[in-house]
């Protein structure tokens, strides 16, 4: 207990313990006043002066990842893809240098004969796998949107078309022939797509397509003069071929010319409605592959490839599907007869080559259609998409 000791200014305050005794602490005879102090059953309260704060430890380096760079080719790729306005013109310019790589390719590796059915099955089953592939890792559904499998079913059955007359007129014409009946190819989807698609065929358009395909009739003009064709039987002599069979090739040659014009409007019309062009794709190769081998193994003798021959042909499969992408792109964002004239691009590559690299002629006439095509396809460039809305 504290008693003061002086009534004065100064308080002195003495404090007394009483010892308690263990009998005492045994018979619960502690003093309320004590027992508050003893008892640890209620955890203290904490407040914002008893609560301890961790002292700040020294900032550590914080380490960022380091950011994954993109090549240039992939940064290319996706500028071409979807980077500019110019995006149509310049895809069907990636799709023509593929295919020009592709006849590269099979000119500087050369490999055992190889039937064109066969080949045009492996080709068609790489595109279906390729494209299946494709369309599973985005996401896309696999037959395509209801409202556009008529067009899917539509543009299947006339590449179908295309592709086996164009075979058969390369079985029955010279190669020069049938190219240049490919070649018309871009000419009949404009045609079409001013029937079909009711697109709008400017003046600039109808004189760029009339210049690139007067430039390939310069290129292959010597083969055109000649009186009926040059037929190769195989093995390596060359027959000539007249009368009713060379004209039936030739209409066979046109045959493929319109399906395949038809079918650019229909991959148009298809890539736009189902916002994929691989899903048009997918539609050529699933009927295009099975169809194929039928034929391959009902009208040719099939031919076991070596396995340098069938990497060579994994590669020109894998390059097919690249470049049918790249032209249903192309088809999807620009106007049909804009990217039909820029596919020319493909005949002045291959006579440039042919020239560098095959030691072919320079002649007049080659360079005059290089130089048409050249014109016309820069003039398709500089003039660029139309600008109104379609």
């Amino acid at each position: 207990m504290a008693t003061p000791e002086n009534g004065g200014d100064d308080h002195v305050v003495e404090l007394s313990v009483r010892e308690v005794s263990p009998s005492e602490i045994h018979a619960g005879e502690v003093s309320d006043e004590i027992s508050p102090l003893l008892s640890q059953s209620e955890r203290p309260k904490i407040n914002i002066f008893t609560a301890s704060y961790p002292r700040r430890k020294p900032r550590e380096p914080i380490t960022r990842l380091p950011e994954v760079e993109t090549s240039p080719i992939t940064q290319f790729i996706l500028w071409v893809w979807s980077g500019s306005r110019y995006s149509g013109l310049l895809c069907m310019a990636v799709s023509s240098v593929i295919y020009f790589l592709m006849g590269v390719i099979s000119d500087v590796f050369s490999v055992q004969s190889i039937p064109l059915f066969e080949t045009a099955f492996t080709r068609c089953t790489i595109i279906l796998i390729s494209s299946y592939i494709w369309l599973r890792r985005s996401g896309q559904p696999i037959l395509g949107l209801t409202n556009v499998r008529h067009l899917l079913i539509s543009r299947a059955v006339l590449g179908y078309l295309s592709l086996m007359s164009f075979i058969y007129c390369i079985q029955r014409l010279p190669l020069s022939q049938a190219i240049v009946l490919s070649f018309t190819t871009p000419i009949m989807a404009s045609v079409m797509a001013r029937i079909i698609l009711h697109e709008k065929l400017r003046i600039s358009d109808i004189g760029g397509l009339a210049c690139s395909f007067f430039g390939v009739l310069f290129i292959f003009r010597q083969v055109l003069t000649r009186h009926g064709g040059l037929a190769n039987d195989g093995e390596g002599s060359n027959a000539y071929i007249r009368g009713s069979n060379h004209v039936y090739a030739i209409l066979v040659g046109l045959f493929s010319a319109i399906t395949g014009g038809i079918s650019y409007c229909l991959i148009r019309a298809g890539a736009k409605a189902s916002d994929q062009p691989v899903a048009t794709v997918f539609s050529f190769g699933i009927l295009s592959s099975p169809a194929a081998g039928i034929c391959s193994f009902a009208f040719e003798v099939f031919v076991f490839p070596s396995l340098y021959s069938f990497i060579l042909m994994l590669v020109l499969g894998v390059l097919a599907f690249l470049a049918e992408v790249f032209l249903a792109r192309a088809l999807q964002l620009e106007k049909t007869s804009k990217v039909a004239n820029v596919q020319f691009i493909e005949a002045v590559l291959s006579q440039l080559w042919g020239i560098g690299w095959s030691s072919l002629a320079p002649s007049f006439g080659r360079l005059v259609g290089c130089l048409l095509i050249v014109i016309s396809v820069c003039c398709t460039l500089y003039i660029g998409p139309d600008k109104e809305a379609e």
